[in-house]
């Protein structure tokens, strides 16, 4: 069959044409495939860079006075305009920052002024987003045939979403660095096992441990990197393994550190503690697996009945139908 522009058409659809866009999109594909393949970078670059800054931010925090400690972070134009802005309508709060701190660095973002920015995205997001919605349903005949309460629904839904959005984000950040680290914690508790068991301190076994495990864990590489750094460092070393505790949201990061400190403070043996610590770990993950394996039965159910039962359905009782159908056929 020809249509009108001269093209074969099946089902009125001009085959040239989709050819054509499958074939620009298979052609994109492949550049894109080849511009990944051809710059792969090394996880650990950026995290090294930032874990150096860390490094000069200590350094210079412990050499300098006590008054020249305030300078030392460096503060951007926009994050004090935000700041001051958010503070002249009494909206930022000490409790607020702080608890805005902890879920940056637990979602691996170091910059701490970014706080200020995520409090001013809560006000500014539902503000924006609400007022296009709002223009959008009440301002123009886009959903007029809607009923009101859609209409306030929608607009409702956009704004709670709006708010929640910067919050969701970190939410999702968390949990997939928590994940990452969850996997490769047993590993770089049996490697600091083996390291404590070889005569190499604390710091040192983080810096190893962090180096051997940084590019098939670059999550847990950088979180050990930066301990060993602030073990180093830091006037209490304490104070290096509570902050390990702070920026992994964690219950497993928080008994390694427990019994870090307890280490430090009463001289116990670090490498039979990590042992049974690591031994835990791997049965809770264990655990997990075996739990999920468990819940597949009943997740199964639902793509069975939907999918599965209805094409079985159809070929087993498909012959038999037209069967049955040509017997009445040839009995007329």
């Amino acid at each position: 069959m020809i249509g009108q522009t001269g093209g074969p058409t099946v089902l009125g659809v001009d085959v040239v044409m989709v050819a054509t866009i499958l074939s620009g999109v298979a052609a994109f594909a492949m550049v894109v495939a080849i511009y990944a393949a051809t710059t792969v970078r090394d996880p650990m670059a950026k995290r090294v860079k930032a874990l150096n800054d860390r490094r000069e931010q200590l350094k210079a925090g412990i050499s300098a006075s006590t008054k020249r400690r305030a300078k030392l972070v460096q503060r951007n134009e926009m994050t004090d305009q935000l700041r001051s802005f958010l503070s002249s309508m009494k909206m930022l709060q000490d409790s607020q920052i702080k608890e805005a701190q902890q879920k940056l660095l637990q979602a691996g973002i170091r910059r701490k002024e970014w706080a200020v920015a995520v409090i001013f995205g809560r006000l500014a997001l539902p503000v924006v987003f609400g007022t296009l919605v709002a223009f959008w349903v009440y301002g123009t005949d886009g959903f007029a045939e809607w009923s009101p309460l859609k209409k306030y629904g929608l607009v409702a839904t956009t704004l709670i979403l709006a708010y929640k959005a910067p919050d969701l984000f970190l939410k999702n950040k968390i949990t997939k660095r928590s994940d990452a680290i969850r996997k490769g914690l047993p590993d770089a508790l049996d490697l600091l096992v083996i390291c404590a068991e070889a005569g190499l301190t604390v710091d040192a076994a983080f810096h190893r441990t962090a180096r051997e495990l940084g590019r098939a864990y670059p999550e847990l590489g950088e979180e050990f990197t930066l301990t060993a750094i602030e073990l180093g460092f830091l006037t209490d070393r304490r104070q290096a393994f509570e902050n390990l505790a702070h920026r992994v949201s964690l219950d497993a990061v928080k008994g390694v550190v427990t019994t870090m400190i307890q280490t430090e403070k009463y001289g116990t043996p670090l490498a039979s503690a990590l042992r049974v610590l690591s031994a835990e770990f791997r049965n809770e993950r264990m655990m997990r697996a075996e739990e999920k394996a468990a819940r597949l039965p009943a997740i199964m159910t639902v793509p069975l009945i939907l999918f599965i039962l209805p094409v079985l359905f159809v070929v087993i009782l498909g012959p038999a139908a037209c069967s049955i159908k040509d017997a009445l056929l040839s009995g007329n």
